[in-house]
């Protein structure tokens, strides 16, 4: 094994289940851990502080100087782009829907890339998105693909929207979850798809305890934990 403490990969649609049980399972391990999707979703709020629009004429030239200087940190839960707080803007719908649209750039996959590469080459890290097993480190020690039912994921995203206080329609949160499905599956660069090494985890029925259960079992005796 390459690292004294491996990189865990965790990739799947939304809804899956992942940022929720990457989340616990880096804290019981003691690693970090980094929510790509929060990463896009930062790019999509710089973007439209810039009125950048996703047909835009010059738009490699217009988002290339924005890319170039764009830090984004992670505090304990929080989130920083270029030293500002956007933790709560990011759970916006309007913003997790540009994200999904401006993943598709090449150039934003790319710096993305490079900054998420930075963060866990050297091991100890829970990174959970959906190229994370394929693109960004294939060479993983731990992969794992989460997914469930678009029924199943539409609910749980229903009831994140109405926990905080959005008035939303099931029917509606399922066909932007179907449609976001297909740009995320159909898109040109690093498409969701599972890595041929990774272990599915279907949590449709799986409660987070029970799936963080999994996640473990499969973790224990890949490596022996060095924490520092």
């Amino acid at each position: 094994m390459k690292r004294a403490r491996p990189i865990i990969a965790i990739d799947g649609p939304a809804g899956s289940g992942k940022s929720t049980v990457a989340r616990r399972l880096a804290k019981e391990l003691g690693f970090t851990y980094l929510n790509t999707g929060a990463m896009y979703r930062a790019v999509a709020i710089a973007f439209t502080h810039a009125q950048i629009a996703q047909n835009d004429a010059n738009l490699e030239d217009r988002i290339a100087p924005i890319l170039k200087a764009m830090k984004i940190e992670f505090e304990g839960d929080k989130v920083l782009l270029n030293g500002r707080d956007v933790t709560s803007e990011i759970t916006r719908p309007d913003i997790s829907d540009l994200a999904s649209t401006f993943s598709t750039l090449m150039p934003v996959r790319a710096r993305m890339r490079e900054l998420q590469r930075g963060i866990g080459e050297q091991g100890g890290v829970v990174m959970e998105g959906r190229d994370i097993g394929t693109v960004v480190f294939p060479d993983a020690e731990c992969k794992f693909y989460f997914d469930a039912t678009p029924e199943v994921r539409a609910e749980r995203r229903y009831a994140e929207l109405t926990a905080k206080g959005a008035t939303v329609n099931r029917n509606e949160v399922l066909s932007e979850l179907i449609e976001r499905d297909r740009r995320d599956s159909q898109r040109a660069h690093a498409p969701l798809r599972r890595a041929d090494d990774a272990v599915i985890i279907d949590t449709s029925k799986l409660t987070i305890e029970q799936a963080l259960s999994a996640l473990k079992e499969r973790i224990q005796g890949v490596y022996v934990r060095n924490r520092p």
